[in-house]
């Protein structure tokens, strides 16, 4: 059962306007205004949005994130425009056009609820208000929160902070002198309340250029789920009489790839395939095969297979093309939709296609709602990235009170953004390619 910041009554009533805002070319919620599908040369954050919007960070490692973001009632925070620029590089390299959270579905295992949070409950309205406890050494942002009643909209909601992740690298060199250092991260966060769930949505961006978005959820199991039967719930509390229904959160991340300023980007799938050893070998061999994706698709992951984001006119100073390699997170494949069946789609670009399931924006008699059916063989020409990762949550003793946040999610890394690791120390500068005692 949900119970939300607002009734249905006024839920409907705001759905409404939304679309209205939306079919007369408004962009709905605070900031810029929504990319354009072709960006332009990354440039100074100061042209790409005003003060108020704009994120800008240069970690104690050198390098400097900036973006811009806006805040939507249904997917809640928007970033865009998002550039990396690591040590070295004389000029911001553009990442991203928009990066957001494009659905959360949440099917009960009893069949008797299903749940689009994004589009059916307003998840971005959900915003809640941070304790600066919650986001230490960092600032809170208050963000006027779209579709929601006035004493309600200005929230105290978006923490940007930096955090230390550990070590960036290790190397002990020949002459045992060891290069070593810390790995520092822009971390920007949000906290939505649906029901009787809160989830924190992470965007955690590395000084070596990863970039990691996850979704936690914590807060409370709902009431009013416990009557589930025999191998549809778990049983909470003392004995075995409340059985607390199980579910899934399917989370689905829309990312509109912009390298180098670009949106003509190219999709390329590698597989690799271990072979017996033959004869005369000591080991198996390993083979890998690219191949290029130039329609749309609906991919699944595998052993051994990965995909990455090819920049169509960036190189690094090795003369290789630019990319970011999707890195996918522990997953759960939930069968029972279209929509859930794979792990990643690449769609071409449509500003009608929003959100992953129950798009709920007007395309057109007989548009479909689902991204899986927004593969319908179109050449790529500007590709969208749609990453589904799900969580089968059976719940247990421990989940209360409060529950614990269970995180699920998946990262972009940089493959040939830079010709050397963006961190390398001064002494190693030289060390590109074969090193100085091979060959």
């Amino acid at each position: 059962m949900r119970v939300t910041r607002m009734s249905r009554t006024q839920k409907g009533a705001a759905f409404g306007l939304s679309l209205a805002a939306l079919a007369a070319g408004a962009t709905a919620g605070a900031g810029p205004a929504v990319a354009q599908p072709k960006a332009a040369p990354a440039a100074a954050a100061a042209a790409d949005c005003s003060a108020a919007y704009r994120i800008e960070q240069k970690l104690s490692t050198g390098t400097t994130w900036r973006m811009c973001w806006r805040y939507e009632a249904k997917s809640g925070l928007v970033l865009e425009k998002v550039s990396y620029q690591p040590p070295g590089e004389p000029k911001p390299i553009r990442v991203l056009n928009s990066a957001k959270i494009a659905q959360i579905h949440v099917p009960y295992d009893d069949g008797k609820n299903e749940y689009n949070d994004v589009t059916d409950y307003n998840f971005g309205s959900g915003l809640v208000n941070l304790k600066p406890a919650e986001c230490p050494g960092g600032t809170i942002k208050t963000i006027k929160v779209p579709e929601t009643a006035p004493a309600d909209s200005n929230v105290k909601g978006m923490c940007t902070t930096t955090r230390s992740r550990g070590h960036a690298y290790r190397m002990q060199a020949d002459n045992n002198k060891v290069y070593q250092a810390q790995g520092k991260d822009l971390l920007i966060y949000t906290v939505n309340k649906v029901g009787w769930y809160e989830y924190m949505t992470e965007w955690r961006f590395s000084d070596d250029g990863t970039v990691n978005m996850n979704v936690g959820a914590t807060g409370s199991l709902s009431p009013f789920d416990y009557d589930a039967g025999d191998g549809r719930g778990w049983p909470i509390g003392k004995g075995a009489q409340a059985k607390a229904t199980s579910h899934s959160h399917n989370v689905f991340w829309r990312l509109d790839f912009g390298l180098d300023g670009s949106s003509a980007n190219k999709i390329e799938q590698y597989d690799s395939k271990v072979s017996a050893p033959a004869s005369g070998q000591q080991g198996p061999t390993n083979k890998t095969t690219r191949t290029a994706v130039t329609k749309e698709l609906a991919g699944d992951a595998k052993n051994m297979r990965w995909w990455r984001v090819v920049s169509a006119t960036g190189k690094n100073k090795d003369g290789h093309a630019r990319s970011y390699e999707l890195v996918p997170g522990a997953t759960t494949k939930y069968s029972g939709r279209g929509f859930t069946q794979h792990d990643v789609y690449f769609t071409e670009y449509n500003k009608c296609e929003k959100y992953a399931s129950n798009n709920p924006l007007n395309c057109g008699t007989g548009h479909p709602k689902t991204v899986d059916k927004w593969v319908n063989g179109q050449t790529l020409k500007h590709p969208v990235v749609w990453v589904n990762v799900g969580f089968h949550h059976i719940a247990r003793d421990e989940d209360q009170q409060p529950m614990p946040v269970h995180w699920q999610g998946f990262s972009i890394a940089p493959r040939d953004v830079t010709a050397m690791n963006p961190l390398t120390p001064s002494a190693l500068k030289d060390e590109n390619g074969i090193p100085r005692n091979g060959g």
